[in-house]
């Protein structure tokens, strides 16, 4: 048996064991969220607590759910002191059951699903009040790092070491910026098994989920622009060329957009603006949350590449989601570009990120965006550089992107 990789969402979720609203986790298929709930449940039956488990991907107790209420309850409910009820989404009725369960009876539920959408649809609307909900992704830079070498972690965290280190760090980045962090994945020992692991996980998510929501007979059309967004990483979405490419027309794309958002697949950025006359405000970005599903999507897991600026930036995208911070870009007419735009406090943040930086150095867009609205603090970010400078003001901070990381 696999020793239990701690999660970051762990001590989160912890903090609400004992208050009484339903715990809700989801997120993409094979991101571990069955392990972590049943993981904190043996827990907490260590300490006495008398735990329910069950999958509605079990036909009889789905059926049982939906259609004698009662009977679930006596064997599913009483005598427990929690529940957990796994792959929810498969029930088209589950809220208003839970709803009964949760008003009716002492005992703490937790739900998960594979699928925001899903469970928003099915459970939320009747659970207004009764649900917190926590999104679980693949490994974190960190998760991945506690696999690879334990002993590093505390030192990863703490920031403060040399740049010997940063490089035994980016040793680890090149492998997480192309298998990803699938717990499966990371945790397998071989290549050909990481990209065989992947190559299951993009099957099973095209044949299992996403046909079926986009009640599609055939899948050429998904692969395709699937492939098409992987190759349009860190860029401007162009709409036209993704039509052009999978067949979908404009209204299709937008919607097919969302729904590869909402089951996390993909992301779409949008711009950061106060001028709609000199800045452009029309179309997002687009990023994945792992970089591995973005890989196998266009079959290239090579060291040496063209796209390794693209793989960077998707890198510090998806980091900074896992932390809860949704970036924006700056992008105007005049051509002037900053990657990120985070928000903190009503303040601005600009961050931009190359390979290779060797001296404190900015660019015109960068000093442009700073000369604008004033920014406090701000990041270049590369893989090894380690500087800092005041610009118009702003302090800039050169990084590394493995430090940046742990700064916010």
């Amino acid at each position: 048996m696999e020793k239990y990789v701690e999660r970051e969402l762990d001590t989160e979720i912890t903090k609400y064991i004992k208050a009484k609203e339903i715990i809700a986790i989801v997120g993409t298929r094979q991101c571990g969220k069955t392990t972590l709930v049943n993981n904190l449940l043996d827990k907490l039956e260590k300490r006495g607590k008398k735990t329910s488990r069950i999958a509605f991907d079990n036909l009889r107790v789905l059926q049982l759910f939906e259609n004698d209420t009662d009977s679930f309850v006596d064997l599913y409910v009483k005598d427990f002191d929690i529940l957990f009820i796994d792959e929810v989404h498969y029930s088209k009725d589950s809220g208003k059951k839970l709803k009964y369960i949760y008003d009716n009876f002492d005992i703490k539920i937790f739900i998960s699903g594979s699928s925001a959408a899903e469970i928003s649809i099915h459970s939320l609307k009747y659970l207004v009040g009764r649900i917190f909900t926590f999104t679980l992704y693949p490994f974190s830079f960190k998760e991945f790092l506690s696999v690879k070498d334990p002993r590093m972690v505390d030192i990863y965290c703490k920031g403060t070491y040399k740049k010997e280190i940063v490089v035994s760090f980016n040793r680890y980045l090149e492998e997480f910026i192309l298998y990803g962090g699938y717990p499966r994945v990371v945790l397998s020992q071989k290549i050909e098994e990481k990209k065989k692991v992947l190559d299951n996980i993009y099957n099973t998510y095209l044949l299992k989920e996403i046909r079926e929501i986009f009640d599609l007979s055939e899948d050429y059309q998904l692969i395709s622009l699937l492939k098409a967004l992987s190759l349009q990483i860190g860029n401007i979405v162009n709409y036209n060329e993704l039509s052009s490419l999978s067949g979908f027309t404009y209204f299709e794309l937008k919607k097919y957009l969302n729904i590869l958002e909402k089951t996390y697949v993909c992301s779409l950025i949008k711009p950061f603006f106060t001028n709609k006359r000199t800045e452009l405000v029309k179309n997002p970005k687009i990023y994945f949350f792992d970089l591995g599903f973005r890989n196998v999507c266009i079959g290239n897991f090579s060291n040496e590449r063209v796209d390794k600026g693209s793989l960077y930036e998707n890198f510090i995208f998806s980091e900074l989601i896992k932390k809860g911070i949704r970036p924006k870009y700056w992008n105007t007419k005049s051509s002037a570009e900053v990657d990120y735009i985070l928000e903190e406090e009503n303040k601005l943040i600009p961050v931009e990120l190359k390979s290779s930086i060797k001296e404190e150095k900015i660019t015109k867009s960068f000093n442009s965006f700073i000369s604008k609205y004033k920014p406090n603090k701000g990041y270049f970010l590369s893989l090894e550089f380690e500087s800092k400078r005041r610009f118009n003001n702003c302090m800039v901070n050169f990084l590394p992107f493995v430090k940046f990381i742990n700064k916010l």
